[in-house]
């Protein structure tokens, strides 16, 4: 591959990393005392996906170590947003599992950004995020499959 290819690669994950700072800045704002971006990733993860998923399973989902899924999970039933319930196939595991809380919380802090959301479309068109949106989601699914 030519430097130059290579160097516009690099640009493009620069750019990304960029923004998932400014963003994760402006969405931990929004959350509730004591939530991060990571909980509410969880949460959102849990809504897309599904529910009943193991540690295990979530800890590769988002290419994290297993002890640092358990802490995440455990603001998360400290804050009663999921509950941990006996992995029916494997006595050994758990399974987590959406409260009504955790949905609602899930649904707050999407509305939470409203303004955040209209202040950046006045300075940036709609139009815009729908050129970008297919575009970075196949390039997630190319990165995720390599994965």
């Amino acid at each position: 591959m030519p430097d130059a290819d290579t160097r516009m690669f690099f640009e493009l994950f620069n750019e990304i990393g960029i923004l998932s700072q400014l963003s994760t800045a402006v969405f931990e704002a929004r959350l509730p005392e004591g939530m991060l971006v990571s909980h509410f990733s969880v949460v959102n993860h849990l809504t897309r996906v599904r529910d009943g998923q193991t540690p295990l399973a979530l800890a590769q989902a988002f290419q994290v170590p297993k002890t640092t899924m358990t802490h995440t999970l455990a603001g998360l039933a400290k804050a009663g947003y999921v509950e941990m319930r006996p992995n029916p196939e494997d006595g050994r595991s758990k399974q987590i599992w959406l409260t009504d809380r955790g949905r609602a919380f899930r649904e707050d802090a999407i509305a939470a950004l409203g303004p955040d959301i209209a202040a950046l479309a006045r300075q940036y068109p709609v139009e815009h995020v729908g050129d970008i949106l297919p575009r970075l989601a196949e390039l997630r699914r190319v990165m995720d499959a390599m994965r």
